[in-house]
């Protein structure tokens, strides 16, 4: 028999296709002021790209879509009061997310402290003051009931995470579900108005203050329907300003955020704060679900959020932990909220926000590393 062939040592052995460039992360020594804001622009024009995508795949005109959102929600003074309605809660929700998300606790239970802060502005009239009470009682107990209990609601957690370590996500994530369970437990009991899944509506003096009750006086106020607790959220913008950037509370969540070792080092009682920023975070977010029934539903009911807490975290991110910027991001998504409602699938906007909050994930590694390219020797 002939004895097979081998290949010699020295002969090269055949090799398949290999891609000329290679890809590298490098940890980045700096971040350029610039970077995360371009990172953020580029999710939002990518996330409007995908969703057009999918608008064609279905037989909608994208352009069309887009218009009729922007129409609904920024068309006239009228539809943008609605809008400035929905911005709202979010404006609150965002903050108390942003506090948190500060010092790198990731509270992802704002919609549960939302429903809780509801909850607590409705025990004002339900069991304390009943029907009869005046405004300036009304509304100033209900607004410091709604912070309370939103801050209860985050006391949990940051007693958790404080104490023995307990991973936030998880225990805030939970705890959205026990208040939705929480209030469906009064409104379909106690509570109920005629077994139906909501309250009796609330008194009239208990209601926040909507710029069409003063049309009488300001004719241009006629049909706005944007309330006091867009004022409550503005004050808040300022107020959480103010602690992060002029205090030594906020001189300490961001050393805390930047560096724990180093805040550990200066002294500073991280597990004391960390209680403190969770009940300050789920106080912001109980003071948007006392603004939600007290300005626009006037009754606490079942399912009263289409998410805001949820939403909160992409508008947080999106501002890039800025006060200030938290407000034209919240009013952009109001906005949304109120135009996805003139369009088919109604489900845009929440798959929008979905899909924006994937690019800003991802896009979130540009912000860390730098991508270098290499040449590979072939």
């Amino acid at each position: 028999m002939t004895e097979a062939i081998r290949p010699s040592p020295t002969t090269p052995k055949p090799r398949g296709f290999r891609f000329p460039f290679s890809m590298k992360l490098e940890s980045r020594l700096e971040t350029p002021r610039w970077l995360p804001w371009a990172t953020t622009l580029g999710s939002v024009i990518f996330a409007l790209l995908v969703t057009a995508v999918i608008l064609l795949a279905v037989g909608a005109d994208p352009v069309r879509s887009f218009r009729a959102i922007y129409l609904a929600a920024f068309g006239d003074s009228y539809v943008f009061s609605d809008t400035l309605v929905k911005a709202t809660p979010l404006i609150l929700t965002g903050l108390a997310c942003l506090l948190a998300f500060r010092m790198r606790l990731w509270n992802i239970g704002a919609e549960g402290q939302f429903y809780l802060g509801a909850w607590g502005a409705t025990l004002i009239v339900e069991a304390v003051l009943g029907q009869d009470a005046p405004g300036w009682v009304f509304i100033p107990l209900m607004l410091v009931s709604g912070f309370v209990f939103g801050a209860v609601w985050g006391f949990v957690p940051g007693i958790l995470k404080a104490r023995f370590g307990v991973n936030e996500i998880i225990t805030t994530l939970m705890l959205n579900y026990i208040s939705l369970y929480w209030v469906a437990y009064w409104v379909f009991g106690s509570w109920s108005e005629r077994g139906f899944q909501m309250t009796p509506m609330f008194p009239r003096q208990a209601w926040l203050p909507r710029l069409m009750d003063y049309s009488a006086i300001l004719k241009p106020f006629a049909g706005m329907t944007v309330h006091l607790g867009f004022l409550f959220a503005l004050l808040a913008v300022v107020g959480v300003w103010y602690l992060l950037t002029r205090t030594r509370f906020g001189y300490e969540i961001r050393l805390i955020g930047d560096n724990p070792n180093a805040a550990k080092y200066a002294g500073v009682n991280i597990a004391a704060m960390t209680i403190f920023v969770f009940m300050l975070s789920g106080g912001l977010a109980g003071i948007a679900g006392m603004s939600e029934v007290t300005g626009v539903v006037h009754r606490l009911q079942d399912r009263i959020s289409p998410g805001y807490g949820f939403t909160a975290i992409i508008i947080a991110w999106l501002a890039k932990l800025n006060p200030w910027a938290v407000i034209p991001v919240a009013i952009i998504f109001g906005g949304l909220l109120i135009g996805s409602r003139e369009i088919q699938p109604s489900g845009l906007a929440r798959m929008l926000q979905g899909i924006l909050l994937f690019a800003l994930i991802s896009t979130e590694v540009l912000n860390r590393y730098r991508v270098r390219v290499e040449r590979v020797k072939m």
